[in-house]
């Protein structure tokens, strides 16, 4: 099985109900595993076996449930195409390209015209695929932008709802006016229709009737007439969306917010219609025509109000991942055949040299090779002051550079890029849902079926025991229950809430993968701390050298124990190792060859150096094997409660040196730890290093409780303990010993710097390693699932509340139906409020924001 996952926009959703039509088909479609389908982001997430289906197919699923898949097209020219043999095999390359839909390539005219889907392929990528079948581009292909699509598409729709509102806004006015001239041709009977709307307007009515018919004879019939004609464009075009939607969830046997607000208005019409030229229908039953006219354009413009503000307010939920993707540099200065040339950054490639002067941004991912500057990162991780960069150091697209000229070597570019990795991750996570959402999914998913149900028992209901006269009672009552139901509100609780929460999070360089790893975030009781790299810089410094005595009574060298203990250590990736390879350098010793390198989990390594079996090895393993320490272990135990970490030199079994390695404290960690634990989170250190070691530096941070001496795979073990006792549990570190912990904890959160940020593989990954993120983190998911909750509950209560004052529940007591209009502008606010309020978490602030 080849498991893949694609992002799929998708089109035409107007409710969670659409929502939960679409991930029902692509669940159920072949060859896939799973589907997750966003209605706020409308987007689909779905895992999909690529030798059983693919991305055609799953388009095909998603048109079939009547809904549609946005696509782009590019074409472009590829050299020497004209005398290929076939061009099946270049179509072939293209279509097995992730993301893309279809490929036709013209020999006649060498060019190859590819549909895929935007934001998931990229021009390299088909570039690529062209060059494997054995031609060549004639020119880099320029794939079209998603966020730029995503904006141009937002455009299109916010100008397309505005045209249309100002027609049935316009249309409504001058229909509310006649059907107050209908209402004051009868007052008394007027009453009769007892909705709330007609009573605030037959004052103002019976004015207008009393102005008019003291200047002019007015015929009602042409007056319901002109009113006919009048609201005939709002139902044509203001509301075509609607009715569009409502035929083809017929077609599909589906139901959705379409379906409530076609019935609704398409009844009202064709009533007022039935009323306008056939009133003796209703006389022979000796009921009065009234006509609706004005209701159905009102009830038209108040959606299509509503639908516009949420579709602005929905725009501005995902301003963070749009700001993140516009720090890119559109522009690059790279050395091509010796001279300085300005090419557009999608045509830097790994190896080119680039120069960036001050004030420029640094164009893409790179490692530092002439000149040294201070560049700006804040943009990405937050920091506030420049950081210095000299020869050897790493530097990140996207940021700028402050002061000096440098130039680097391009080592990521393009999609790899730190930014843009991050950029994918937020969008991952936006694609995804909540735990706390599933109930609202369910409920969404049967939701419009029920509506309808009441609906129709509404009005079987008023017709059959309602008053005279029982059709315009039933009309009202049908039509409004109809209406005021919103599943929109449902749909949009959760999503929007994590839309803002995450590209709220990754503007201050915290990076949340996924809904439900924000809602495990906020019930979090438990933090763990690794102590190197996570409260301490991760920069160790060799600061004392400890040699034992020769039996002759000498001492042996620093240096020749430095060479040793450093040519072993050079093969390892711990901080401890790197340090002591560092003293090497700096004190110009030469690292020799190791044959047989071994390293010892949680316990060191071992080599053969000098066809001598060196070993660097921890305090604690050096006593479990009972080697002679001699004065040196009084020097170890010295120097860790110092708070300094010590490591035992043994040559052939012989304890020759203690060294001793320093790693500073990071200076905002007793701030953090201070923080969390105002929020009554317990803070706990898990470490590797020696007890003595450890205590001294969770005594300077203000930590009570350490746990020290333990392996990589016993944290794991300690996370499950306090798992067993019911703690929800965080577990903070540099993703490297500390991988099995971060797994096993209901939240691991990754310390990453710089270009490594999207290779950690926790549920959060702080791309600064400043332990203040973790407090901003655990704030934020708690503050996002209050919104969430509190959206939620506005949601259901609106549903439960509002649909049965719809039905009439209100008339036994004051005697009025809530009328269609009023509720049509019940049922806009009710989604744009949930938008509004996931939108207050954009002003959401750290402890120690200013």
């Amino acid at each position: 099985m080849s498991k893949a996952r694609i992002i799929l926009p998708i089109e035409g959703m107007s409710c969670a109900s659409c929502a939960a039509t679409v991930q029902e088909a692509l669940a159920g479609a072949d060859g896939v595993v799973g589907a997750t389908v966003n209605f706020a982001t409308a987007k689909a997430a779905v895992d999909y076996d690529d030798s059983q289906t693919h991305v055609a197919e799953l388009i095909r699923t998603v048109r079939s449930a009547g809904y549609n898949c946005g696509k782009a097209s590019v074409t472009f020219t590829v050299e020497q195409l004209h005398y290929a043999a076939s061009v099946l095999p270049l179509e072939q390359a293209l279509a097995r390209a992730k993301g893309v839909i279809r490929a036709v390539a013209n020999q006649a005219t060498e060019t190859v015209t590819v549909d895929y889907v935007p934001g998931v392929t990229t021009g390299e990528e088909l570039e690529r695929a062209v060059e494997q079948a054995g031609f060549k581009v004639a020119a880099p292909i320029a794939a079209e932008d998603p966020l730029e699509r995503e904006r141009l598409a937002r455009a299109q729709e916010i100008r397309t709802l505005t045209w249309k509102l100002v027609l049935a806004g316009v249309a409504t006015v001058v229909a509310m006016a006649g059907a107050m001239l209908l209402m004051a041709d009868r007052p008394m009977d007027s009453f009769k229709r007892f909705d709330l709307l007609g009573r605030l307007l037959m004052p103002a009515a019976l004015k207008l009737w009393a102005i008019v018919s003291a200047r002019t004879t007015i015929d009602l019939f042409w007056v319901k007439v002109a009113l006919a004609v009048l609201t005939l464009p709002v139902v044509a075009w203001s509301g075509q969306q609607f009715y569009k939607g409502t035929w083809s969830g017929f077609k599909h046997r589906t139901a959705d917010m379409n379906t409530l607000i076609g019935v609704g208005t398409g009844a009202a019409y064709l009533y007022s219609l039935v009323a306008t030229f056939a009133p003796d229908v209703f006389a022979a039953a000796g009921l009065q025509a009234d006509v609706y006219y004005e209701a159905v354009s009102a009830i038209i413009a108040l959606i299509l109000l509503g639908r516009l503000l949420e579709a602005r307010a929905r725009g501005r939920t995902s301003a963070a991942i749009r700001h993140l993707a516009g720090l890119r540099a559109k522009a690059a200065h790279v050395v091509r055949e010796g001279r300085e040339v300005a090419i557009p950054v999608e045509e830097v490639v790994p190896g080119d040299l680039v120069i960036v002067k001050p004030g420029e941004k640094i164009p893409v991912d790179g490692v530092v090779t002439e000149g040294a500057s201070a560049v700006d990162e804040s943009m990405l991780t937050g920091e506030p002051l420049p950081v210095a960069k000299k020869i050897g150091d790493e530097v990140i697209g996207a940021t700028v550079n402050r002061s000096g000229s440098v130039t680097f070597r391009a080592t990521r570019v393009g999609k790899d890029t730190a930014l843009a990795q991050i950029v994918q991750l937020v969008e991952d996570a936006q694609a995804t849902k909540a735990p706390i959402q599933r109930l609202a999914d369910q409920v969404a998913g049967v939701f419009v079926p029920i509506v309808l149900a009441i609906a129709i028992a509404a009005f079987v209901v008023w017709f059959d025991v309602g008053p005279q006269p029982a059709l315009v009672f039933s009309t009202v009552a049908l039509v409004t229950v109809l209406i005021i139901a919103c599943p929109c509100a449902l749909g949009l609780a959760t999503p929007t809430a994590i839309l803002v929460a995450t590209g709220r999070a990754a503007e201050h360089g915290i990076l949340i993968r996924s809904g439900e790893a924000l809602e495990r975030l906020s019930k979090v009781r438990t933090v763990l701390l690794d102590k190197t790299g996570t409260i301490t810089e991760g920069k160790p410094t060799v600061t004392h050298i400890v040699t034992a005595k020769r039996p002759d009574g000498t001492s042996l060298s620093p240096a020749e124990v430095l060479k040793w203990a450093a040519s072993v250590e050079h093969r390892s990736e711990h901080p401890l190792a790197d340090a002591i390879v560092r003293a090497a350098h700096e004190k110009a010793v030469d690292i020799l060859l190791v044959d047989k390198f071994a390293a010892m989990e949680g316990r060191g390594v071992r080599g053969t150096v000098e066809r001598r079996i060196i070993e660097v090895i921890s305090l604690r393993h050096a006593r479990e094997r009972s080697l002679e320490l001699g004065t040196l272990g009084q020097d170890a135990d010295r120097l860790a409660r110092e708070g300094r970490s010590p490591v035992i030199v043994v040559v052939n079994n012989t304890v020759y040196a203690v060294i001793a390695i320093s790693d500073p404290i990071k200076p905002t960690a007793k701030a953090a730890i201070a923080h969390l634990r105002k929020m009554g989170i317990k803070v706990m250190m898990v470490s590797g290093d020696s007890k003595k070691g450890a205590a001294a530096v969770a005594k300077e941070v203000g930590i009570d409780e350490v746990v020290a001496e333990v392996l990589p795979s016993q944290k794991a073990d300690f996370v499950k303990k306090l798992q067993r006792q019911g703690r929800n549990v965080a577990m903070v570190g540099d993703g490297l010993n500390d991988a099995p912990a971060l797994a096993q904890a209901d939240v691991g959160i990754a310390i990453g710097t710089g270009t490594d940020v999207a290779m950690e593989a926790s549920d959060v990954t702080l791309i600064r390693g400043d332990l203040r993120g973790v407090v901003t983190a655990l704030q934020l998911s708690k503050r996002a699932l209050r919104t969430i909750r509190e959206n939620l509950v506005w949601a259901f209560i609106y549903n439960v509340v509002g649909i049965p004052i719809a039905a009439g529940a209100l008339y036994p007591f004051f005697g009025v139906l809530l009328s269609p209009v009023l509720a049509s502008a019940a049922m806009a606010w009710s989604s744009l409020s949930v938008v509004l309020n996931s939108l207050t978490l954009r002003r959401f602030k750290p402890a120690w924001a200013t």
